[in-house]
């Protein structure tokens, strides 16, 4: 009798649950829910109202997601739940939660109701710049060798840096919170009654290694003297991924439809589990994972440090595998603020009347034009940079806009900046001795625009290979609650098992363009000057206008 798994994909404005045949891979049903609450950035629920890099949401979305899409994947599909062998969710990272012991997040009890340190940190929450700063510093004036695991820079996203905001910001909320915990591990808390930490966000995010633990106490107190406690509002109850971490409880079997006693697997990052979703089970395939932001996800056999990664985590992608993570802030969105701030009204109108959405007309427009025939390139780094320069205080740029520069222009100027933000970590990593010999993509820009898939492609001079579920990263998860559940009931001994038995890719491929190769190589070396220019010190305009930005701002 066939057996089913569901994969719970927790993006940023929405999650999604998606339900497959273990054996067949075949996805029988999804469903979507948009977070009521979507990414507070200017205002909490109640008017409160946020400083200028906020990005919160709130967790009673998350719960709501469960509630409205595993119910509605069950029914779709007319599966039986006692065939349903498993469940795994996945997420952004590093998305932030203070909580009580019991799993409370503080944000929920009426007394922090209006406190904005109460709420979760989402993973584009960029307001701990200052102490990822000085994090940083203090790191490297001290010798700390686990640095450069994580390229030489702790990111602004990540754990630390944003609990050092609360402590600094709101030190009663540090104080009450007995615990911060990933958002992928909070959920999967909620559906079987049990905290584990997953390895995947303990590595990339908390700074944890699997040879090493944590680092030292004293690096702590270093930054400072209240934070010696930190260890034990993070946890050390680490889990590797693939493993089951508990079973559906009662009460979530009740809301969710699913049945009781369902093998719950450990959480995950969203970028993560979409690698064995696209059949990679081995090293130097690079899988970018393309949304609102670009992970790139390769997996290696040796420990490398590679500067402006955003780490190395034995096990962290696959068991048995270093995997490495980079990644750029600003893709989906890059395009977002273009389509909605910078389109005129003619070409919406023009659009609707060949009912074409406007990426198609855009694309429509720039049907035979060539690499470099607008005289335009742009900076991609409109949210900051990730990878390689992990600054997130660098803004975007356009140069060469000229009265005869037309929105398609910008629009082709702005993915070619992104495949070339790509192109510096392909290239950052070869020259660290972590190969890159083959290409993937997935998320939904993979597929569904083709005009900025062959630039890739053109940019990077590879073969870009597509993967072939539009749902990379719940299909990734339903893969790992196939392996949680296990190979006696029906699903997997491992996650390359499932990798090479259900993942998979498109038949055709995306070929580099002969006669646009060299073109872009031109273009890629100018990028690479303004990119140093600009990122690297020579010029810190972009970080003196942020500055007046929020000096004004405050007056």
């Amino acid at each position: 009798m066939a057996k089913y798994t569901i994969g719970v994909d927790f993006g940023t404005l929405s999650g999604r649950a998606l339900i497959i045949d273990c054996a067949s891979g075949r996805e029988l049903a999804e469903s979507i829910y948009d977070y009521p609450h979507a990414v507070m950035d200017r205002t909490l629920p109640d008017g409160t109202k946020l400083g200028i890099d906020w990005a919160l949401q709130h967790p009673q979305d998350y719960i709501d997601v469960l509630i409205h899409t595993i119910p509605e994947v069950i029914r779709k599909s007319g599966v039986n739940r006692d065939d349903i062998i498993g469940v795994a969710t996945d997420f952004t990272a590093c998305t932030l939660i203070p909580i009580k012991s019991d799993g409370t997040p503080l944000c929920m009890l009426k007394e922090y109701e209006s406190e904005p340190h109460a709420y979760v940190k989402l993973w584009k929450h960029h307001a701990a710049q200052d102490e990822a700063n000085r994090l940083n510093f203090i790191a490297e004036q001290r010798g700390e060798k686990w640095l450069q695991n994580y390229g030489g820079k702790i990111s602004s996203e990540w754990a630390v840096p944003k609990i050092w905001q609360v402590l600094n910001e709101a030190p009663d909320v540090y104080d009450a919170a007995d615990k911060f915990i990933e958002a992928a591990d909070w959920i999967v808390w909620q559906l079987c009654g049990k905290e584990s930490r997953n390895s995947c966000t303990a590595g990339y995010k908390e700074i944890f290694n699997k040879a090493t633990g944590y680092p030292e106490v004293d690096f702590f107190a270093a930054l400072d003297p209240k934070l010696k406690n930190i260890l034990e509002k993070l946890g050390d109850n680490i889990t590797p991924l693939g493993e089951k971490a508990g079973c559906v409880t009662r009460e979530m079997a009740e809301i969710t439809g699913l049945a009781e006693g369902t093998a719950v697997a450990v959480g995950n990052v969203d970028a993560h589990v979409c690698v064995p979703a696209v059949g990679i089970d081995g090293p130097g395939k690079m899988l970018a994972i393309m949304g609102t932001s670009t992970c790139h996800m390769i997996m290696g056999m040796q420990e490398k440090q590679v500067p402006g990664m955003c780490g190395v985590v034995a096990d962290g992608i696959m068991p048995g595998f270093f995997g490495y993570e980079a990644g750029q802030s600003c893709v989906g969105d890059h395009f977002s603020w273009f389509i909605e701030n910078c389109i005129p009204a003619s070409y919406c109108e023009e659009a609707n009347q060949k009912g074409i959405d406007i990426h198609q007309l855009l694309a429509e427009k720039l049907n035979g034009r060539k690499p470099g025939d607008s005289g335009l390139l742009a900076l991609d780094w409109w949210n900051g940079n990730r990878s390689v320069l992990v600054d997130v205080d660098l803004t975007g740029m356009i140069l060469g806009c000229t009265l005869l520069t037309k929105p398609e222009d910008i629009y082709r100027a702005l993915i070619e900046a992104t495949a070339f933000g790509t192109r510096v970590i392909v290239e950052n990593f070869r020259a660290n001795g972590v190969a890159v010999e083959e290409f993937y993509a997935s998320g939904g820009i993979s597929q569904k625009n083709p005009l900025m898939m062959q630039i890739y492609a053109d940019v990077l001079g590879m073969p870009i290979k597509i993967a072939s579920t539009a749902h990379g990263p719940a299909y990734g998860s339903a893969m790992f609650a196939a392996v949680a559940a296990g190979k006696n009931v029906g699903g997997y001994d491992s996650v390359a098992d499932a990798a090479r038995t259900i993942g998979a890719v498109i038949s055709e491929n995306y070929i580099p363009v002969e006669s646009n190769i060299d073109v872009y190589n031109s273009l890629f070396d100018e990028y690479a000057k303004l990119h140093d220019y600009f990122g690297r010190g020579q010029n810190d305009i972009m970080k003196r206008l942020k500055k007046l930005q929020l000096e004004v701002s405050d007056a």
